[in-house]
């Protein structure tokens, strides 16, 4: 049976816009990924009325309903209270759920459980709960007239936790035989291309299906099949990733892998070889996201933010000279800053990214978002000019800038078109 899900978010302070709805991208990508469907997405203020009136129109078009915050101890958490109404299901006290809350006040603040924290413990009777390690608002899950009802907390470390280890479980049970997704990554082709080159596959599929998702420089193909087993899900899926492969060549960098720098840091590993970076325009956003990595400290030696001239000539030992006659972005300093790092973190590869992130073009009149990677290893150096795009804002010329060096690195490990 296939069913469909609306997500409703509790919190007024998501319609001000003082927080992102982070809860609602994370729980959507997920449900895809169980072969269940999201129609709406629905936001409301703490207001009990308001959220009746959402949750009367939910229940007409969604056979699952989830619910994002209004669990915790104040006054106008209100979103159980709302539901149970909705429903016409009473609440109850669970003396376990109110037990576990007070030794987490004990423990973990270090002080006596106030009073209104009581109403946490208050859930719906016949309710199957979702107890809460990494917080103190329980979630729950109840079926009404063949609606499935969940409610999470609104915190996004506590509502992902709950929904990954307690929700899942839940819904899996509503669902025929096993649901398999993977998840393919490209790099250097647009979303409009890679549904182009795949178009006849995505339309045609109905189990396993191949669905694009536009992600910040990149694409996300998740390829989904349904089975009786794993094992049969994963003998569907085979030949459709070992298509898109073939078909999209060598911009598919990795499946089921998080990021450009992760599979950098593999190869890096895999040939016993370390990396430093300097950088310019990108400020140090190449050391943060290899540093964001588990275990960095093997393959990355360091880093060093050459943001003006005088660092570039100091530290890095960039000549004076070549910097006033080709200026600080250009291609013939860029390699001499990758040189210098190699020469001074002692790597065996070092990265060097110049540019211009904007708003304004620099005293050359070079264009925002041009920007030149050299890469320096034993064998020399290697750069590549890049256009990182003009008027997109600093941030995106930067996060641009370093997806391209992650990837020119990739490349070069991996003995590809550069």
């Amino acid at each position: 049976m296939s069913h469909t899900a609306e997500l409703i978010a509790v919190g007024t302070e998501l319609l001000l816009g003082n927080i992102a709805n982070t809860d609602a991208q994370m729980i959507s990508e997920k449900l895809s990924a169980l072969g269940i469907t999201v129609h709406y997405h629905t936001v409301v203020g703490d207001n009990p009325q308001r959220l009746a009136e959402a949750l009367e129109i939910a229940r007409r078009r969604a056979d699952i309903i989830i619910t994002t915050g209004g669990l915790g101890p104040t006054y106008d958490d209100l979103t159980k209270q709302t539901i149970c109404k909705a429903f016409h299901r009473e609440l109850e006290l669970h003396e376990d759920i109110l037990d576990t809350i007070r030794t987490w006040f004990e423990t973990k603040m270090q002080k006596k459980m106030p009073e209104n924290n009581t109403q946490q413990a208050m859930l719906p009777v016949n309710c199957t709960v979702f107890d809460n390690p990494v917080g103190t608002a329980p979630g729950c899950a109840f079926e009404e007239d063949g609606v499935h009802v969940l409610m999470l907390p609104g915190p996004p470390f506590e509502c992902r936790y709950m929904f990954e280890n307690r929700a899942v479980p839940y819904l899996l049970r509503l669902t025929d035989g096993v649901i398999v997704s993977h998840e393919i990554r490209v790099y250097g082709m647009g979303e409009s291309s890679v549904e182009e080159k795949l178009h006849e596959p995505m339309t045609r599929l109905t189990n396993p299906t191949l669905a694009p998702y536009a992600k910040t420089n990149e694409v996300m193909l998740r390829a989904t099949a349904k089975a009786e087993t794993r094992e049969a899900a994963e003998t569907m899926l085979e030949p459709l990733i070992r298509q898109v492969q073939d078909e999209l060549g060598d911009v598919v960098y990795g499946v089921d892998v998080e990021s450009l720098e992760e599979v950098v840091s593999a190869l890096l590993r895999e040939r016993n070889l370390t990396l430093s970076a300097a950088e310019s325009c990108t400020g140090g956003l190449i050391a943060k996201r290899m540093t964001d990595l588990p275990g960095a400290s093997a393959i990355f030696r360091g880093g060093v933010v050459s943001y003006t001239n005088g660092v570039k000539a100091q530290v890095l030992g960039v000549p004076e000279t070549l910097l006033e006659e080709s200026g600080a972005v250009s291609e013939p300093v860029a390699c001499a800053m990758a040189e210098g790092c190699r020469r001074i973190c002692g790597s065996d590869l070092a990265v060097a990214i110049t540019g211009v992130a904007g708003p304004d073009s620099d005293e050359r009149g070079t264009p925002v978002g041009t920007v030149y990677i050299a890469l320096a290893s034993e064998n020399g150096v290697i750069c590549r000019l890049y256009s990182c795009g003009r008027g997109r804002g600093r941030g995106r010329v930067r996060t641009s800038a370093a997806q391209n060096a992650f990837d020119l690195i990739r490349r070069f490990l991996l003995d590809l078109p550069l």
